[in-house]
C-alpha cells in the first residue's frame, strides 16, 4: 500500500494504532506536523477515532480511507466501496475534497450514524462474540440481540416533534448505512446540513423478521413502525435506565438518563475518490 501511494507521488509516513483510542492521539501528532492528508487503514471505528482527533483538535487535514474493516459504511460516502487497498489508493491520489457534515454527542463526534437502543445492543452482543466473516459478523448479533431485548421506553424531542413510548431504535444518520448493509436513511447526504433519524417503535417477533430484510434493501419506510424525519438536533430521554448508545458502531455507556444529538455542518474535511 505504501509502494502504491509513493507510486502515485505521495509523501507518506506510517503510524500504527496499537489501542483503543490510540488513532485519536496519532491524528493529532500528525496534524501538528503538518499532514494534508490523514488516511485511515481499517474500518468505522478507526475512521471515527482519526476523525475525533482531527475535530477535537481544530485541525482542516482532510480524512482519507483505506477501507480493510468488515463494514465500512463511511467509506461508501466516499466512493470507495468495495475498492481493493490498491485502487482505494489510487481512487483516493486523483480524489478531491469535500467538507461533510459531523454529529456530536456528550462531547464526542461521529462521522457516518449514531443510535439509541436496539442497534447498540447488538454492539454489544456483537464485541461479545467471536469474530464471524464477512456478513453474518452483523446478522447473527442482530438476531441474537433481538431475543433477549426490551425495547426503552423513551421520550424524543426535535424542534416541535415530541415522542413518548417503547421505542426499539433510534439510528441518527449523516451516511446511508449503519451495521454495513443496512439501508437506515437511503436518502442521507452528508453535506446538506441535517441529520436524517430513523425512529423504529416496538416490533413483535415476526414483524421484526420481516423487517430485516426491508432495512437492507431500505424499504423499511413505509412500515407503520418506522418514522424517518431530518433535524439538526435531537434529544434522548430514557426514563428507566440509563442510556446505551454507540457512535459509528463504537459502544458507550456514559450512564446518563438524557442526551441531546447536534449537527455541526461542514466541520470534517474529506477526501472523495473519484
Amino acid at each position: 500500500m505504501l509502494r502504491e501511494f509513493r507510486a502515485q507521488g505521495w509523501s507518506v509516513d506510517l503510524a500504527r494504532s496499537e489501542a483503543p483510542g490510540h488513532a485519536v492521539e496519532l491524528a493529532q501528532r500528525a496534524a501538528d506536523d503538518g499532514a494534508c492528508h490523514i488516511v485511515a487503514v481499517g474500518g468505522d471505528g478507526t475512521v471515527h477515532e482519526v476523525a475525533n482527533g482531527l475535530l477535537r483538535h481544530g485541525a482542516d487535514a482532510a480524512v482519507a480511507i483505506v477501507p480493510v474493516g468488515t463494514g465500512n459504511d463511511f467509506a461508501k460516502l466516499l466512493g470507495l466501496s468495495g475498492c481493493d487497498p490498491a485502487r482505494a489508493v489510487r481512487r483516493l491520489t486523483s480524489g478531491q475534497r469535500r467538507r461533510f457534515d459531523v454529529g456530536r454527542v456528550l462531547d464526542e463526534y461521529f462521522v457516518n450514524s449514531m443510535g439509541f437502543g436496539f442497534g447498540a445492543e447488538v454492539v454489544r452482543v456483537r464485541n461479545a462474540m467471536r469474530r464471524l466473516p464477512g456478513p453474518l459478523s452483523y446478522l447473527v448479533p442482530v438476531l441474537k440481540a433481538f431475543a433477549g431485548f426490551e425495547p426503552p421506553l423513551y421520550e424524543l424531542s426535535s424542534g416541535d416533534r415530541h415522542t413518548r413510548g417503547r421505542i426499539m431504535m433510534v439510528e441518527v444518520c449523516n451516511g446511508t448505512t449503519a451495521g454495513g448493509s443496512y439501508r437506515f436513511a437511503p436518502d442521507a447526504d452528508p453535506s446538506d446540513g441535517y441529520l436524517d433519524v430513523c425512529v423504529v417503535r416496538e416490533l413483535s417477533g415476526p414483524r421484526f423478521l420481516a423487517a430485516v430484510p426491508r432495512v437492507m434493501r431500505g424499504t423499511h419506510l413505509d412500515m407503520p413502525e418506522v418514522t424517518l424525519f431530518r433535524s439538526r438536533e435531537l434529544t434522548v430521554r430514557a426514563l428507566e435506565r440509563p442510556l446505551l448508545l454507540h457512535l459509528d458502531g463504537e459502544l458507550r455507556t456514559p450512564g446518563v438518563m438524557e442526551c441531546r444529538v447536534v449537527l455541526e455542518p461542514g466541520r470534517l474535511s474529506v477526501l472523495v475518490g473519484v
